[in-house]
């Protein structure tokens, strides 16, 4: 079976091949550029709970320990002078994670290098593309150009995405809904670790609407809002900003700082009519552009690459099916959607100067909440995407019981007891190739596991799990946020709910397994590499690491 071909290197291309690689398949990264990144403080990425700890996941350590990333701890929302909301972050309401974008690739690079599954091939960019039942073929040019044979191909090659074009797949959208202005600098503040969205500011020349957010090590990026259109940000009109925002936060003269990076982020809006073609898929800025009203691209980027890498990975092991691959454009295409259309509806009111605006009663306090809940993920704007009208979500069944989850939404990060008796949070399980089923059961953390795991309704559960048509992991939480005891709790591997289940129920657990899978793979469409020895093999004879897979990669003419 031929590898996987990622192309684009940027955070989104590097966390899917990582990912990829957890299921044990093979992959080729085609990396336009020279493989390194510009450091550029202005450029950050703030992440979601959820979405932080998949990278953390991959790249094996926490970010919020790096030198330049940071969780907030807290947010605060004002108007003129007066704070409309205030936000703590903690174990109840977890903070996003900021970091600069070079640190988050930078560590996903470091990463890639110590996996032997994936390669990075280096100034190839793709110019040509073509599909066959069996898989795909790619050519790049450059130093290093060649033809590359794969079994898929994901583009994540960014807004102005080659591959996107090479499919004929279009784009629409609006340009420039927003504009703003950045810097990044190393000051004090008075608010030490808290972001804030501080809108029509009191002091002179000050802008519709500035937000601060801290990074580590005492820097902060500062977008200020634009008019849509003309104002030229000229360096000297930019220092003015800062000196006058800086002075006006800490009620004096303006407190010495270091101007680090500055640049203009212009926000455009458009979502591409298709995600798949064939076995070729799209990710990332490729697929979708948001940013508005503190949305978060990257974020939902990220949000691609695990949803995607689970469903390639079932259909490169256990054989080609098209009801899982489909999913991917029903389920992320869907939730990408929504979060436009939200935004779309919400910026008249909240950038109007009239209009509906003036007729909604506390809109102020209203406005500041929804913006609030842009920044911090929460709300229409801002929460991970559900996936409970998707294709693989199981028929209704009067087994199941209400939890704290909604079914298709993430899950919480609850501890739980792994096979071997260890203690262990549930999202450390995700990301590897198969199911989870969880057992919610009060009392069991006081007993060792050996007291347990052969009583009560474990000896039927366990039968039930390993009769599954996927593999499936079986983990014990003593407790789940709104699950009565004895529920049981079906997740993919990308860690959204299936179902949740009142007690053992063995034949409403194997249908909603094998709905969460896409149903039985294709008739005649044969395994591809069951274990890490065959993916290895498979990525030395059709990749950078064979010079005559290469060439026989080429089509014949």
């Amino acid at each position: 079976m031929d590898p996987v071909i990622v192309v684009g290197a940027g955070p989104v291309g590097l966390a899917l091949a990582l990912a990829l690689a957890r299921h044990s398949v093979p992959t080729i990264v085609l990396d336009e550029g020279p493989g390194k990144e510009e450091p550029r403080l202005a450029r950050t990425a703030v992440l979601r709970e959820d979405t932080a700890a998949f990278v953390e996941r991959l790249a094996g350590h926490s970010f919020g320990d790096l030198e330049s990333g940071a969780r907030w701890t807290s947010w605060r929302s004002l108007r003129r002078k007066q704070v409309m909301r205030e936000l703590s972050f903690g174990d109840e309401a977890p903070a996003p994670l900021h970091l600069p974008q070079h640190v988050l690739t930078g560590a996903l690079r470091e990463a890639i290098a110590g996996e032997r599954l994936v390669k990075v091939a280096t100034e190839s960019k793709v110019d040509s593309l073509e599909q066959d039942a069996s898989g795909l073929t790619a050519h790049t040019r450059g130093p290093k150009g060649t033809w590359w044979r794969g079994s898929y191909l994901v583009g994540c090659d960014g807004s102005r995405s080659t591959v996107r074009k090479l499919l004929d797949i279009r784009f629409p959208g609006r340009t420039a809904v927003e504009r703003h202005a950045v810097a990044a600098l190393r000051t004090e503040l008075p608010w030490p670790g808290e972001a804030l969205l501080h809108r029509m500011p009191p002091w002179r020349g000050g802008a519709a609407e500035v937000t601060g957010r801290p990074l580590a090590g005492g820097v902060w990026r500062l977008d200020w809002l634009l008019p849509p259109r003309g104002e030229l940000v000229t360096p000297d009109a930019l220092v003015l900003r800062i000196r006058e925002t800086l002075a006006g936060w800490c009620g004096g003269p303006t407190p010495p700082y270091e101007l680090l990076d500055t640049g203009v982020h212009t926000v455009h809006h458009r979502l591409a009519r298709r995600w798949r073609v064939g076995r070729a898929f799209l990710a990332g800025d490729a697929a979708h552009l948001l940013g508005a009203l503190g949305t978060q691209g990257l974020d939902e980027g990220l949000r691609d690459a695990d949803n995607l890498a689970w469903k390639l990975a079932l259909a490169w092991h256990h054989g080609h099916r098209d009801p899982l691959l489909d999913s991917y454009q029903a389920e992320r295409r869907a939730g990408v959607a929504a979060r436009l259309r939200a935004a779309d509806q919400s910026l008249p009111v909240l950038r109007g100067g009239k209009g509906l605006r003036s007729y909604v009663p506390g809109s102020a306090r209203g406005h500041d909440a929804l913006l609030t809940d842009g920044h911090v993920g929460r709300g229409p704007l801002g929460m991970p995407s559900s996936y409970a009208q998707s294709p693989l979500a199981p028929a209704p069944s009067e087994s199941e019981t209400a939890v704290g989850t909604e079914v298709g939404a993430p899950v919480a990060d609850v501890r739980v007891t792994a096979p071997d008796g260890s203690f262990v949070q549930l999202r450390e399980r995700l990301g590897l190739g198969h199911l989870l089923v969880v057992l919610v059961a009060p009392g069991t953390v006081v007993w060792e596991r050996r007291h347990w795991v052969t009583a009560g309704i474990m000896p039927r559960l366990a039968a039930a799990v390993t009769a599954l048509p996927h593999p499936a992991e079986l983990l014990v939480a003593e407790s789940y946020p709104g699950a009565p005891a004895h529920s049981v709790l079906l997740i993919r591997p990308d860690g959204h709910l299936v179902t949740a289940l009142s007690g053992v129920r063995p034949a409403e657990l194997y249908a909603a397994a094998e709905a969460a899978v896409g149903g039985a793979a294709a008739p005649g469409s044969g395994r591809g590499g069951d274990d890490t020895e065959q993916g290895e093999h498979a990525v030395r004879a059709g990749g950078a690491g064979s010079a005559a897979g290469v060439r026989a990669a080429r089509p014949s003419k």
